[in-house]
Order: C-alpha cells, then sequence, then structure tokens
C-alpha cells in the first residue's frame, strides 16, 4: 500500500442522474429523484478513488462501512458533484466524509470506509 495522501485530501466525482439511478423497488418507481441507494453506491465510489491510487497491484480495497444522511432529493437529469475528503488513515483502513451536491445545494453527507488487503487474503477472506 502507498501512503500518498494525508487527511484533508480531496477527491471529486461527478454523476448525471439517470433513470436506474431514480428510487424504483419491485412494486415499481416510487419517484423520479436520486435513491438513496444509488446516492450511496456513488458516494462509496468517490472515497474509492483514493484506494485505486493508493493500493498495489496485489491488493485490493474492500468496503468496510457506509453511512448516508440524504438530506435533499435530486431530480433526474441533474448533476452530482461528488467531494470525499480523507478523514482518517489507520493501517490499512481509510475512512473518508464525503458531500454530495447539486449546484449550491448538499444533497447528503456521509462517511465510508475501506480497508486494503492483499488480493490473496481477500480471497481467502471470501472463501473464492
Amino acid at each position: 500500500m502507498q501512503h500518498i495522501f494525508k487527511p484533508g485530501d480531496q477527491k471529486q466525482f461527478t454523476r448525471v442522474v439517470r433513470a436506474e439511478d431514480c428510487a424504483v423497488f419491485d412494486s415499481g418507481v416510487v419517484h423520479p429523484v436520486y435513491s438513496t441507494f444509488a446516492l450511496g453506491r456513488d458516494a462509496e465510489w468517490c472515497c474509492r478513488l483514493f484506494v485505486l491510487d493508493m493500493k498495489d497491484d496485489d491488493e485490493e480495497g474492500i468496503g468496510t462501512m457506509l453511512t448516508v444522511q440524504h438530506l435533499a432529493p435530486a431530480k433526474a437529469g441533474s448533476t452530482v458533484t461528488f467531494t470525499a475528503t480523507i478523514a482518517r488513515l489507520q493501517g490499512h483502513t481509510i475512512i473518508c466524509r464525503y458531500e454530495a451536491r447539486v449546484d449550491n445545494v448538499i444533497i447528503a453527507t456521509g462517511e465510508q470506509g475501506q480497508k486494503i488487503l492483499k488480493k490473496e487474503k481477500l480471497r481467502k477472506l471470501l472463501g473464492l
């Protein structure tokens, strides 16, 4: 693992909300806005951008936790900008805080954690 970042460092990711990102369950469409589930997926991706730069070829990241405070809606077609900020680095664990915005409106905040492990160790842990 490469220790190239420090607390306070940031990464950004932008998502245009697509129809498949909206709140849909087996019973049908709930409403045509960014679902909490899809928002969490994209928040995790933004935080994972650090892992992609930090892991060695024989390592991989695995998510350890995710919190989502969904504060405001984002309609299909909206552009959401995620900013992930490293809050803590503990050994092979990276904890990020993130914020998601549409223009100047914060639509979500939370934390996400990932751990970088050797691929072989991860395969054993997952029984693969």
